[in-house]
C-alpha cells in the first residue's frame, strides 16, 4: 500500500484533525523551526566571536548582514538540505546522524571558507540547542499562547461586566447555597486567570541559557585562548539573545527555568479546566443556553441534543497538556552526571504540550462565544429555593443577640422542603421587634446577593 501523506494520515491529531488550530505554533514547534533557531544561534555566536580581538576573525558590515540573512530567509529548501545532510548525506558530506553537526555543515555551504574554522568554535551541541529551544519556547508563549489567554480573559471580563447583576443560585457541595450573580462568577475566573498569566509572563521572562562547553568548564575555549574572559563573553552572548545567563552548568543547561514555565502554564490550565467544568455544569442545569450551529449534530441517536462539546474538548486537551507539561518539567530538570541523551528526545515533545494548550484555549474561546445566561431558568431556581436565605436570617439574629440563632434556623430548614411561607412563619414565631422582622422578611433569594455586582464590575 502506498503511504499517503496529509492530515488524514497523521499519527497525531495535532497535525491531523487539529492541524488548522495548531498551525500558529508551526514557526515555533516544528523541526524546521528548530533548525532555523539553531542556525540563528550559530550565526550570532560567530558574530560575537568575531568581536574578540585574539580570535582574529574580521567581519565587515556587509559580511555580518549576509550571515544574518542565512537564518532570516531560512526556508523549506534549507530545512530539507539540513535534514539530508543528517540522514542520507548531501552537499559532499556523508550522513552525520547528528542534527547539530548537520547545521554546522549546512552553514559551511552558505559561508566563505575563511569562516569555516570558526563555525561552532569551542561549542558542544547543547550550547546551541539549549538556546535554540528557548528562542522557540519564548516565541510560542509570547506570540501565540499568551495572546490566546488574553483573549479568553477579555471574554470573561466582558461577561463579568455585562452580567454583573444577573442573579444565580450558588451551589456548594453540589447543593443550593447562597445566591451569587453570573457576572461575579465570571469575575472570579478572570481574576484567577490574570494571576496565573502573570506567573507565565514572569517565567518566560526568566528563561536562561548556557554556553560553556562540553562539561560546563569552557575547556576547549580556554585551551585555544586562555587569556580570554570566556565566562564574561558567554554572559554577554547569552544576554544578547534576551536570556539570563547560567554561570554554572554541566553539558546541559539545567532545565529549572523551563520547569518553572511549564509549571506556570499548568496552573493556567487548571484554572481553565475548572472553568470548563463549571460551564459544563451550568449548561447541564440550563443556566447557560447554547447557540445552535446550523447542521450540527448533537447526538447520533438523540436529535434534540445540543452538547457542550467545546467545553468538553477544551477540558480534555488542557488535561492532556498539563500532564505533558508536568512530565516535561520533571524530566528536563534532571540529567545523569554531566549529561545523558534522554533530554534530547523529551524536548522534541515541548511543541506537542504547547499545541494541546493552544487547542484547549481556542476550544474554550469557542464555547464562551456560544453561551448566553438563561435568566429565566436562573430566576425560577432561585424562587424554588427560599431556604438559602437562612444564612442571612441566622446572621441578623446573631446581631440581635440570639446565641442559638444558627440552631433555630437549622431546625426549621435542614433537610426540609422549605417554602417562602415557612420562612415567614419562622420569623413570626420569634416575636422580634417589628423593624427586625420587616428586615428579615425583606430578604429574598432573588435579591440576597451581597455586593456580588460590585465585585463583578471591579475586575478589569
Amino acid at each position: 500500500m502506498t503511504r499517503e501523506r496529509g492530515p488524514l494520515h497523521a499519527v497525531s491529531p495535532l497535525d491531523g484533525r487539529y492541524a488548522e488550530r495548531t498551525a500558529p505554533l508551526v514557526p515555533y514547534a516544528s523541526e524546521a523551526a528548530l533548525m532555523r533557531a539553531r542556525v540563528e544561534v550559530e550565526v550570532e555566536y560567530l558574530l560575537a566571536l568575531a568581536a574578540l580581538e585574539p580570535v582574529g576573525l574580521v567581519l565587515d558590515e556587509d559580511e555580518r548582514r549576509d550571515l544574518r540573512s542565512i537564518y532570516e530567509v531560512f526556508d523549506e529548501d534549507d530545512a530539507r538540505l539540513v535534514k539530508r545532510i543528517e540522514t542520507t548525506g548531501a552537499a559532499g558530506y556523508e550522513a552525520t546522524n547528528h542534527d547539530v553537526k548537520a547545521v554546522e555543515y549546512f552553514l559551511r555551504e552558505q559561508t566563505p571558507e575563511g569562516i569555516h574554522p570558526w563555525l561552532h568554535f569551542g561549542l558542544t551541541s547543547e550550547d546551541v540547542t539549549n538556546l535554540a529551544y528557548r528562542l522557540l519556547v519564548r516565541g510560542a508563549v509570547e506570540e501565540v499562547l499568551l495572546p490566546a489567554l488574553r483573549s479568553i480573559r477579555s471574554q470573561l471580563v466582558e461577561m463579568a461586566h455585562e452580567y454583573a447583576e444577573v442573579p444565580m443560585l450558588g451551589h456548594t457541595h453540589g447543593q443550593p447555597a447562597t445566591p451569587t450573580t453570573f457576572g461575579k462568577e465570571m469575575a472570579v475566573f478572570a481574576s484567577r486567570l490574570g494571576r496565573t498569566m502573570g506567573e507565565v509572563e514572569e517565567a518566560v521572562a526568566s528563561l536562561s541559557g548556557k554556553c560553556s562547553g562540553a562539561t560546563g568548564t569552557f575547556g576547549a575555549h580556554h585551551a585555544a585562548f586562555p587569556a580570554v574572559d570566556w565566562p564574561g563573553f558567554a554572559r554577554d552572548f547569552v544576554e544578547s539573545l534576551g536570556f539570563e545567563y547560567v554561570s554554572h552548568a554541566t553539558q546541559v543547561n539545567p532545565g529549572d527555568d523551563l520547569a518553572a514555565l511549564f509549571d506556570a502554564l499548568g496552573r493556567v490550565n487548571r484554572v481553565l479546566v475548572d472553568l470548563d467544568r463549571d460551564a459544563w455544569a451550568y449548561v447541564s442545569r440550563r443556566y447557560l443556553g447554547q447557540q445552535v450551529a446550523p447542521g450540527e449534530t448533537g447526538s447520533s441517536t438523540m436529535p434534540h441534543k445540543v452538547n457542550p462539546i467545546d467545553f468538553e474538548n477544551s477540558e480534555g486537551n488542557l488535561s492532556k497538556a498539563t500532564a505533558d507539561l508536568d512530565f516535561l518539567g520533571e524530566s528536563l530538570a534532571t540529567s545523569r552526571l554531566q549529561r545523558d541523551l534522554s533530554d534530547s528526545t523529551v524536548k522534541r515533545n515541548i511543541g506537542s504540550a504547547l499545541a494541546y494548550c493552544l487547542l484547549g484555549y481556542t476550544k474554550l474561546q469557542d464555547g464562551l462565544e456560544t453561551v448566553v445566561p438563561n435568566e429565566t431558568v436562573m430566576a425560577e431556581d432561585l424562587a424554588a429555593n427560599p431556604a438559602v436565605v437562612g444564612e442571612a436570617i441566622q446572621t441578623v439574629l446573631r446581631r440581635e443577640g440570639y446565641e442559638d440563632a444558627y440552631e433555630l434556623v437549622k431546625d426549621a430548614t435542614r433537610g426540609e422542603t422549605v417554602r417562602t411561607e415557612d420562612i415567614q412563619d419562622l420569623v413570626a414565631e420569634l416575636e422580634l421587634p417589628e423593624s427586625v422582622a420587616a428586615e428579615l422578611l425583606a430578604i429574598e433569594s432573588e435579591t440576597y446577593l451581597g455586593i456580588a455586582a460590585d465585585l463583578a464590575r471591579e475586575v478589569e
